[in-house]
Order: C-alpha cells, then sequence, then structure tokens
C-alpha cells in the first residue's frame, strides 16, 4: 500500500505524463474516499485545469490525424467542460473509470479512460494517456473510443505496439465486465452528488500557467 493516502475532501492533483517524462495536463479532484491502493476523486464542470494545445495554438483535434502525436505540445490554463466526472482511479490498473453527470446531475454514461499507471506522488495520481477509450451506455452496451488515434500514436511513437496491445487487453477486460453488468457498471455511483459543502477543487497556484483558456479536450 502506498504512503501517499488522502481523506475525503481533499484535493489532489491528476497529472498526466507524456512519454518523455514531461508533464501534460493537470486535473484537480475533490477526493470521494482513497484506501491507499484505490482513489475516488471528483471534477466539477467548469474546474479550471492545466490542459494541453499544439505549440501552434491548435487543439488536438484540429489537426490532421498525421499530425496529433507528432507536434510539439504545451501545456495552457483550460476549463473542464461537457460534463462532471467522478473518477475510479486503482494505482496499479491500465484504467480509470469516469461516470459522466450532465449539468444537471444526471448520470449519461461510463467512460472507461485506458492508461499506463505511473504511481503515486504526494499530490495525486501520475498516468499516461492511453488514446484508445470504451464508452458503456446503460442499456446499449460498450464501444471502442479513438482507435484510429491509437494506431497513429504508434506509428509517431507516443505508444509502443506492447503498450497498445495491453492497453487493447484491459479495455477488454472492462468491455467483459460492462457486459456482465459487474462492478463498476452495476449502478454503483450513478446516483452520486458531492458534499454541498465542498468548494469546486482548485489547481495549486503554483501550477496555474498563464496565457487564454479554451474548454478541455
Amino acid at each position: 500500500m502506498t504512503e501517499h493516502r488522502w481523506a475525503p475532501g481533499q484535493t489532489v492533483v491528476e497529472r498526466f505524463v507524456r512519454p518523455d517524462g514531461s508533464i501534460g495536463q493537470h486535473h484537480p479532484l475533490r477526493v470521494v474516499s482513497d484506501d491507499g491502493e484505490t482513489l475516488l476523486g471528483w471534477l466539477p464542470l467548469g474546474t479550471p485545469i492545466v490542459g494541453s494545445r499544439l505549440a501552434d495554438g491548435r487543439s488536438l483535434r484540429e489537426a490532421p490525424l498525421e499530425q496529433r502525436f507528432r507536434e510539439p505540445r504545451v501545456r495552457v490554463p483550460d476549463i473542464w467542460h461537457g460534463t462532471s466526472t467522478l473518477r475510479l482511479i486503482p494505482d496499479d490498473a491500465w484504467s480509470s473509470v469516469w461516470w459522466f453527470f450532465e449539468a444537471d446531475g444526471r448520470f449519461r454514461d461510463w467512460y472507461v479512460n485506458l492508461e499506463i499507471p505511473r504511481g503515486r506522488t504526494e499530490t495525486g495520481p501520475d498516468r499516461v494517456d492511453g488514446i484508445l477509450d470504451l464508452v458503456v451506455t446503460p442499456g446499449a452496451g460498450w464501444k471502442w473510443k479513438d482507435e484510429d488515434e491509437a494506431e497513429a500514436a504508434v506509428e509517431a511513437g507516443r505508444l509502443t505496439t506492447a503498450e497498445l496491445d495491453t492497453l487493447r487487453a484491459e479495455g477488454e477486460r472492462m468491455g467483459a465486465l460492462a457486459e456482465r453488468g459487474a462492478y463498476p457498471f452495476d449502478g454503483t455511483h450513478t446516483d452520486f452528488r458531492p458534499d454541498p459543502g465542498w468548494p469546486a477543487p482548485e489547481l495549486p497556484a503554483g501550477l496555474r500557467p498563464t496565457g487564454p483558456a479554451g474548454p478541455a479536450r
């Protein structure tokens, strides 16, 4: 069990590590629970984060697929948009599960973010984004997301073939759980509401880069 463990209500920062070891995005999470091996954290809609863009100012989605993982990236101030997310982050798993909630608090679906675990620091968990993901829709099964991006990432050296194979196997494992309606896809946390006394999580002052803000991916 890790020496780093956080109490409910604390803020931690989930960091996404690039292949060269540099840190890309920073997402502040309000801790819901943590047993020292699995963190459950809350990132509400509208929370300021550290995002990333291509060095020329384009978002990743604005760049052609063949450029997305070859052009240099910079960190920029961003806002978490679209949905609020509850994240289940097991230290050793090659995935985290995100519950997506609409602005009115209604649960929408699950997002399985395939990732390479990099342990914990005193400020939060470190992960490498695995590009390939799953979307699990209640009553409608699951599907892969961003398969084309994952292949492009391998071609660009952003991921290795072995890493993608492991990520895909993890996706198959999580998809099988979804098909059975097993935890975490059994309805647990779909009625989640944050403690009304919690303010939105904030980034530490030293992690707030200067520059124009834009919506996060």
